[in-house]
């Protein structure tokens, strides 16, 4: 059995999505139809987690001639174990890393978090301020499904993040994407990632948009799809597999509401510019680029 030979490991809300789609286009690459498997990572937890062996690796049974097999997972960055473990169970892997203004992505994620149960205070800020509660295990959702993921700051920390994949892997096998580039030449930074991966790079995909920003439409519609009460579940499990996926999906996005997030309040924003501004000057060092226009109005 063909295992993944490489890993887009992070960071959220920051294009992977859609490289990962772009990357399942092409021929000579192998991607399962499921993203967010993170089946390493073991200091995380997760029921959405695939943590079964032969369930991780069941999503790769289909793999033919294709010359590369990857996944992506964005929580991969955010572990402190995960590195290790992916190395362990292919030393020989690369990684594609994703990286975006931590402002803009925490902001983002936030409102992702809002949209699939993992949130519940609207407020950006304010849920920015819960932090230090939801470490001592107080105020946490009811429907959490990463606890992890509310310590939003802990999610920013790129510069340990990312050496942590240089000294495991080394940085010629740690391919860095800046969003900023993704955004502004899509076609450009997918060629080069064919380039890292050793594979065609003149084949080019359908550059479709990717995961817009969302919002349920009801938030008591959504609770009740994410926990069918007993007698209904019951029911379901006499509806083919195939079917009930198609239901559910269905009603899903009859609840689902494309709409771009109002912009972050301005005076927030140069709040937290300032807060990471420390945390971009070492990125910048690690990385041999100036990405301190982050920090900046």
């Amino acid at each position: 059995m063909r295992k993944p030979d490489f890993f887009i490991v992070g960071a959220p809300k920051c294009g992977t999505t859609a490289m990962t789609q772009y990357l399942r286009q092409h021929p000579d690459i192998y991607m399962p139809r499921k993203k967010e498997l993170h089946f390493f990572g073991s200091d995380l937890e997760s029921a959405w987690f695939t943590r079964d062996e032969d369930a991780y690796l069941g999503w790769f049974t289909a793999v033919a001639a294709e010359k590369r097999v990857g996944e992506a997972s964005v929580w991969y960055l955010y572990s402190q174990k995960a590195a290790v473990e992916i190395h362990a169970f292919a030393p020989h892997a690369q990684i594609i890393i994703m990286l975006r203004n931590p402002v803009d992505m925490l902001y983002s994620q936030h409102s992702q978090f809002l949209y699939n149960g993992n949130e519940d205070i609207p407020d950006f800020m304010a849920a920015l301020a819960a932090e230090p509660d939801r470490k001592q295990g107080r105020r946490i959702p009811p429907q959490a499904h990463l606890v992890e993921g509310l310590f939003y700051r802990e999610t920013a920390r790129y510069t340990e993040q990312v050496k942590r994949y240089f000294d495991t892997f080394g940085r010629e096998n740690v391919h860095i994407i800046i969003f900023d580039d993704f955004k502004a030449d899509t076609a450009q930074v997918y060629r080069e990632t064919l380039r890292f991966l050793g594979v065609d790079d003149t084949f080019f995909p359908e550059l479709t948009v990717v995961n817009p920003g969302k919002t349920v439409r009801s938030r008591r519609m959504e609770n009740v799809l994410r926990n069918l009460p007993l007698p209904v579940l019951r029911l379901s499990r006499l509806v083919p597999a195939s079917l009930r996926r198609s239901l559910f999906a269905g009603l899903k996005r009859a609840n689902m509401r494309v709409q771009p997030r109002p912009p972050l309040n301005p005076a927030d924003r140069r709040r937290l510019q300032d807060e990471f501004a420390p945390e971009i000057e070492a990125l910048s060092a690690l990385l041999g680029r100036d990405l301190t226009h982050w920090s900046r109005a």
